[in-house]
This record gives C-alpha cells, sequence and structure tokens, in this order.
C-alpha cells in the first residue's frame, strides 16, 4: 500500500491519500479525541502526540497537528502513515457499527421562492464549491440562508476550518461565486 501525502493551504494540516476509498461518499470531521471513538482509525491517531483534528474525505483524511505542542511534520508525519498503513491493511471498518458516517448539508425545511433559492445554493456549492475545496483537504457545508438579508451562512471543515486564508476563500471565492448565480445572495459567513 502506497499512502500520498499532500500540503494544503493550511500549514498546520496535512493530506493524505491512500489510494482508495476512504469515507466514499460525503465527509466526517473528528474534533477531539472524544468524537474519534467512532472511529477506529480516528482512535489511533489521536492516540499519536500532536494530532488535534481529524477529517475524512471521498478518498482522503486530513490530519491537523496541535499548534501548541512542539511538534513538527517532521516527527509526526511517519507515526501518522503508521496508523494510516496498518488500519487499511488490517481490514477495520473505518466507522464503528451503528455509526451512519458522513454528514451532508442541514436540511432546514424552506418553503416557496425561498427554497428555491438555497436549492440553487445548494447545487453550486454540491458542483462547483466542494470539489475544489475538497482538493485542499477540506469542506464546506451549507448551514442556513436569511432570505431577509441574503446572508447564507456555511460550516468550513478539514483543512477549510481553520486555515488562514479560509476568510479570503469565503469572501473573494464562495461569496462572489454565490452572488452572480443566485442574485438573492448578498453576502457569506461562517457560521458558529
Amino acid at each position: 500500500m502506497f499512502i500520498q501525502t499532500e500540503t494544503t493551504p493550511n500549514p498546520e494540516v496535512l493530506k493524505f491519500l491512500p489510494g482508495r476509498d476512504v469515507l466514499g461518499d460525503g465527509t466526517r470531521e473528528f474534533r477531539d479525541a472524544g468524537e474519534a471513538t467512532a472511529s477506529p482509525l480516528a482512535q489511533a491517531l489521536f492516540d499519536l502526540n500532536g494530532v488535534e483534528r481529524v477529517f475524512y474525505g471521498p478518498d482522503f483524511l486530513t490530519v491537523t497537528k496541535d499548534t501548541d505542542a512542539d511538534t513538527d511534520w517532521r516527527q509526526l508525519k511517519a507515526p501518522i502513515l503508521a496508523a494510516i498503513m496498518e488500519h487499511f491493511t488490517s481490514g477495520a471498518p473505518l466507522l464503528a457499527e451503528g455509526d451512519t458516517g458522513a454528514v451532508s448539508h442541514d436540511a432546514d425545511v424552506y418553503e416557496g421562492e425561498t427554497a428555491q433559492v438555497v436549492a440553487e445554493i445548494k447545487d453550486l456549492l454540491d458542483t462547483r464549491i466542494r470539489p475544489a475545496v475538497a482538493r485542499d483537504g477540506g469542506d464546506i457545508l451549507f448551514n442556513r440562508f436569511d432570505a431577509a438579508t441574503g446572508v447564507v451562512f456555511l460550516h468550513m471543515r478539514g483543512a477549510c476550518s481553520s486555515c488562514p486564508s479560509s476568510s479570503a476563500t469565503l469572501k473573494s471565492g464562495v461569496e462572489n461565486m454565490l452572488k452572480h448565480y443566485v442574485p438573492e445572495v448578498t453576502a457569506v459567513e461562517q457560521a458558529v
């Protein structure tokens, strides 16, 4: 098994490509060791000193290193690669039994014209924005749309969640595209 690594725009995050499906569909984020109990691989990664966050994509995973720890990628990369290789060669499941896995857009119910606007926003996110963001090891999910103000709220996950350039990504990339294709959108904000 050969696992490729790629840097991301976030210097604290490294992307790992095991050459096979990871989650297959959707994404899943583990923000701490407590959440990692849902995945044997995430647990093994959090057992390594210096791992702060783990994110699964369809065919990749990203690991965020602890910025407070005195950990360097040169020290952390080899143990992460070993844990990933051990997991995939063992045949163990990625997620604990009964875990549904992937997370998708929030499913608030909108009506009338607002429902159409939200459908257009989600379609643009799924077809144009999320694939581009996944190349950088992250994901963006729809949170909500405020029809009165035209503001779209999005969740940034994976490498994007703590990236120094995430504000620029939202404003110059995502916001411009949404405003261009969906005139009802006036701004894009990160959901908290």
